[in-house]
């Protein structure tokens, strides 16, 4: 008899356990399509994005972003890198589906050179505001259907904030 309740006992507790139906971490790696407009230009650019998001629940985590972004124009070589951090929220309900947002803060390094006449580059601050949906494959894999960003670079004073992020790729959930 005292091994039956032990056994039920041991089952009761750990009830909380399953019900925790969250990855604790998550690793996300794809691609990135950056428009950079205002000034009288707009930028269309392509590359990477990657982020390490750690959940402290079921409904909030915190993120780390980082990105790359390339473009020639006209011969001159522009990359633009960005690496934020900051608060997520997301859905995480157990569904297929798994909405988020997130706001994040850091900084960015944007670049330009022409061959064999000069180069430049400059570090300010950025921020991005926004959110995606994972559609879940399995319990540590899935896809990163979209995540769209509003960007803000400040780089020397000068400020662009008609930017616009948009990536896609795969999620690896811990």
């Amino acid at each position: 008899m005292r091994f039956f309740v032990l056994v039920v006992s041991l089952g009761l507790l750990s009830l909380p356990l399953m019900a925790q139906d969250y990855p604790k971490a998550e690793v996300f790696g794809g691609y990135q399509y950056l428009h950079m407009g205002g000034s009288g230009t707009d930028i269309n650019a392509n590359g990477w994005n990657a982020s390490l998001t750690g959940n402290f629940n079921s409904w909030f985590g915190v993120a780390a972003d980082f990105s790359g972004a390339y473009k020639t124009i006209s011969g001159i070589d522009t990359k633009v890198y960005t690496y934020a951090g900051g608060p997520v929220v997301s859905l995480n309900s157990g569904g297929k589906v798994n909405p988020f947002v997130h706001a994040l803060f850091g900084g960015a390094h944007a670049s330009a050179s022409l061959s064999g006449v000069g180069s430049g580059s400059a570090n300010g601050f950025t921020m991005m505001f926004g959110g995606g949906a994972d559609v879940k494959l399995n319990r540590v894999l899935a896809v990163r259907l979209v995540q769209a960003d509003w960007v803000y670079y400040r780089f020397s004073g000068n400020s662009e904030s008609h930017n616009v992020r948009l990536s896609t790729g795969i999620v690896f959930r811990f």
